[in-house]
């Protein structure tokens, strides 16, 4: 969608730090770069993200995402685990 004022944009920025004990570290399965209109409503999925790890076994990694304890109590912004759906 087109920007009508770009005075009313607000960028932030998310931190994502990996914990691996291999040889390679998880890495996300593409860039992503996400939007969230002003309108959006409670609940509204915004992005869904995914993960690939490259160390052997192939189909044996389980990942899981979760929210620091700050950001846990700030109730603007929720994960949801789609149990790689």
């Amino acid at each position: 969608l087109p920007v009508e004022n770009p005075a009313q944009i607000g960028r932030g920025y998310v931190a994502i730090t990996i914990l691996d004990i291999n040889d390679n570290a998880p890495e996300f399965a593409m860039e992503y770069e996400t939007t969230v209109c002003e309108n959006a409503q409670p609940g509204q999925v915004i992005q869904k993200i995914s993960a690939i790890d490259k160390d052997d076994p192939p189909n044996g990694h389980q990942f899981y995402f979760s929210l620091t304890a700050e950001a846990a109590n700030n109730h603007n912004f929720t994960l949801q685990d789609n149990k790689g759906k």
